[in-house]
C-alpha cells in the first residue's frame, strides 16, 4: 500500500466514480472525491452512493471536505467543477499524483434538449481540471471520453486509430473536444493524459436513465419498454467491475509513460439488444412488454470495442459474462429499491 499517493477522482457520486473510489482505497491510496450532485437524475441515488462509501450527506456544504466514516483515507467535497476558483482552491489544498476525471454531463438524448449543460460540465469543467494539473504539475490525468465519438461508424470493431471527426450528438462533440484539449496540454506542458473511450457500462448502482435500469424497472413493474431501431441494435455491454478494474490497472501502471493516449475500455464483444433483454427477462422471471420504435436522433446502430491497446498496457481482462453481470445487477436492484421504495 502506498499512502504517499493522493488521487483526485471526480464524479464520485456517480455510477463508475463511486465504485472506483472503493476499489482504489483497497490499493492503499489517499483519495479525494468531488461531485456537484446535480439533479440530472434522482439525487437520492447519488446520495445513497455517497453514503455507501461512508460520506454523511445530511449536511453537505459546498466546497467543504467531509471525511468518510468507513475509510479515513477518503475525503469527499461537493463542488461545481465549472467554477474556476473552486477548482484552483482544490488543487492548491492537495498534492495529487493522479487525477481521474469522470465527472461529466452524460446522455445523448438529453443533449438535444439541454445543450448548454454540456458546455458547462464537459468543456468548462475539463478546462479547469487541465489548468489545475498544469499549474500544480500533476503527472498523470486519466479522463472519461466516450465510444460516442465514433458516431455511426460501420467499421467494427472500433479502433482508436479510426477517424472520429463526425460526431452525431453534442455529447459526442464535447468528448472529442476533451481529447483535443488533452492532447494540447500533453504537448505543451508535459502532462501525461489518458483518455478512456467508455462503452456501455451496466451493473449495481447504475444510472436510472440508461437502458439496463429502464428495462429492469419496466419489466419488474409490468410496464412497456421502448426498443429503438425496432430492436436492431447492439452494444458492447460491459460490467462495471470490469471497467473499474481497467481504470485501477492504469493507475497502477507506473511503467507506462506514453505522454498522450486514447484507449477503448469495454468488454470487446457486442451483445444484441434483444439478447440483453431476454437475459434480463430470464433473471427477473417476467416477460417484457416491448414497444418498437424508429432510431432516435443521435443514437447509433452498434458499438464494439477493440480493447487490444488497453490489454497490452495493463493485462486488462473484462471477463464478466452478460448472464453474470445481469444477475449481479438485478440482485442489487431488488435490494436497493425494496429498501428505498
Amino acid at each position: 500500500m502506498d499512502r504517499n499517493k493522493t488521487i483526485l477522482v471526480t464524479g464520485t457520486a456517480g455510477f463508475i466514480g463511486h465504485q472506483l473510489v472503493k476499489a482504489l482505497w483497497k490499493d492503499g491510496y489517499h483519495i479525494v472525491g468531488v461531485d456537484s450532485i446535480n439533479n440530472y437524475y434522482d439525487i437520492k441515488l447519488k446520495l445513497a452512493r455517497l453514503e455507501d462509501s461512508g460520506i454523511e450527506t445530511e449536511n453537505l456544504k459546498w466546497n467543504e471536505p467531509v471525511k468518510s466514516k468507513i475509510n479515513q483515507f477518503y475525503t469527499f467535497i461537493r463542488m461545481d467543477l465549472s467554477d474556476r476558483k473552486s477548482v484552483e482552491n482544490l488543487f492548491g489544498q492537495f498534492t495529487f499524483t493522479h487525477v481521474v476525471h469522470l465527472a461529466a454531463q452524460p446522455g445523448v438524448r438529453y443533449s438535444l434538449e439541454n445543450p448548454h449543460a454540456y458546455i458547462s460540465a464537459n468543456i468548462d469543467a475539463f478546462m479547469n481540471i487541465l489548468e489545475g494539473c498544469r499549474h500544480r504539475k500533476v503527472p498523470t490525468l486519466i479522463y472519461a471520453s466516450s465510444s460516442s465519438v465514433y458516431g455511426d461508424s460501420s467499421t467494427v470493431p472500433f479502433t482508436e486509430s479510426q477517424e472520429v471527426s463526425n460526431p452525431v450528438s453534442l455529447y459526442a462533440a464535447t468528448k472529442k473536444a476533451n481529447e483535443l484539449m488533452a492532447h494540447t496540454y500533453s504537448h505543451l506542458y508535459g502532462i501525461q493524459t489518458i483518455g478512456l473511450r467508455f462503452f456501455t457500462v451496466y451493473g449495481p448502482w447504475g444510472r436510472p436513465d440508461m437502458a439496463p435500469m429502464l428495462f429492469a424497472k419496466a419489466i419488474t413493474e409490468d410496464k412497456p419498454i421502448q426498443v429503438f431501431n425496432n430492436g436492431d441494435m447492439a452494444r458492447d455491454f460491459t460490467f462495471v467491475e470490469d471497467i473499474v478494474n481497467g481504470i485501477r490497472l492504469l493507475v497502477l501502471a507506473e511503467g507506462y509513460t506514453e505522454p498522450y493516449s486514447i484507449l477503448n475500455i469495454g468488454r470487446g464483444a457486442p451483445v444484441d439488444l434483444m439478447q440483453f433483454i431476454r437475459v434480463m427477462e430470464e433473471t427477473i422471471g417476467k416477460k417484457a412488454q416491448l414497444i418498437f420504435r424508429e432510431m432516435q436522433p443521435g443514437d447509433v446502430h452498434q458499438t464494439w470495442a477493440d480493447v487490444g491497446k488497453l490489454k497490452k498496457i495493463t493485462n486488462y481482462e473484462p471477463n464478466t459474462s452478460v448472464q453474470e453481470g445481469i444477475a449481479s445487477f438485478i440482485d442489487w436492484y431488488n435490494k436497493f429499491y425494496k429498501i428505498n421504495s
